[in-house]
């Protein structure tokens, strides 16, 4: 048991479980605008070394920002996985390299965009003195996180394979709404630590219930948004992953082992990836 939980913490903490969820929901504007998906495609692998890269950035780069609690809980483990991260880092950027070549020449160009975002979300490079991050701005992070993982996960793959439409546009708001709402509860579990570091963030504002009944709010838009968007089947596939993401979330604050968020949480994208595949396989049977 020892084994597996040191295999689990591995996989978790050196960023290989939340690459795969970004390549999930790649595959799955993939497979929702052209009605099959490539699992190897250039897109979905630089999306995969990219966002193991950024997340690397954010927890090697966030370990210097949280001292105090370098001994408690996932930061213990990040800090004792800490090679591994850099190693993992590292093969990320190379082969990303090489595949950021692979994919088309409008890929390229606007992939500056959440690239820019996402390093000055995890590199202290604002201010003087004592250097912030975007993510250390109060009220900002959870909006930048949303956004970003909407561009690379709907916008990047959309223009890789030449669709560009108001399907798009649509997908890239109701695949915001949903990070957005995934989001929210690593807010409140973040609570102590954002605030002794003087962050304010939306818990902190309105407090964790009303944090809840606005997850509840920004799944019930996404969605409308599906409803108008899909076939009744993929209605349902996505119904039961919001119905089952709201469920996790109400749990969210009597949470305290950090599985439910980093394993649990970040794979509702996975999770709703696989009712999507179901949904569109139901409809070809």
């Amino acid at each position: 048991m020892k084994f597996v939980k040191r295999f689990i913490d591995l996989i978790l903490y050196s960023n290989f479980f939340i690459a795969a969820c970004a390549v999930a929901m790649t595959l799955q504007t993939q497979l929702l605008l052209q009605g099959s998906f490539e699992l190897m495609s250039p897109i979905a692998i630089l999306v995969f070394c990219a966002t193991l890269v950024i997340y690397a950035l954010h927890r090697l780069v966030g370990m210097f920002k949280v001292q105090d609690f370098i001994g408690e809980g996932r930061y213990f483990i990040i800090n004792k996985f800490k090679s591994h991260i850099w190693i993992y880092a590292i093969l990320g950027i190379l082969v990303g390299a090489y595949y950021f070549f692979q994919v088309s020449r409008m890929v390229q160009m606007v992939i500056v965009v959440p690239a820019f975002f996402s390093l000055a979300y995890v590199l202290p490079i604002f201010g003087k003195g004592k250097k912030l991050r975007l993510r250390d701005f109060s009220g900002l992070k959870i909006f930048l996180v949303a956004i970003v993982w909407a561009y690379v996960t709907v916008l990047l793959p959309a223009l890789e394979f030449g669709i560009w439409n108001s399907e798009v546009i649509w997908m890239f708001i109701e695949r915001s709404l949903f990070v957005f709402a995934i989001t929210l509860p690593f807010d409140i579990r973040d609570l102590k630590v954002d605030g002794h570091n003087e962050v304010q963030t939306i818990p902190s504002w309105i407090g964790v219930d009303k944090t809840i009944q606005l997850a509840g709010i920004l799944l019930f838009l996404f969605l409308i948004i599906v409803f108008f968007s899909y076939s009744m089947l993929v209605f349902i596939a996505m119904l039961i992953s919001a119905i089952s993401t709201l469920y996790f979330v109400y749990l969210s604050p009597k949470q305290t082992h950090d599985y439910f968020f980093t394993a649990l949480m970040d794979g509702t994208m996975i999770i709703q990836f696989i009712a999507a595949q179901a949904a569109l396989a139901a409809s070809i049977i």
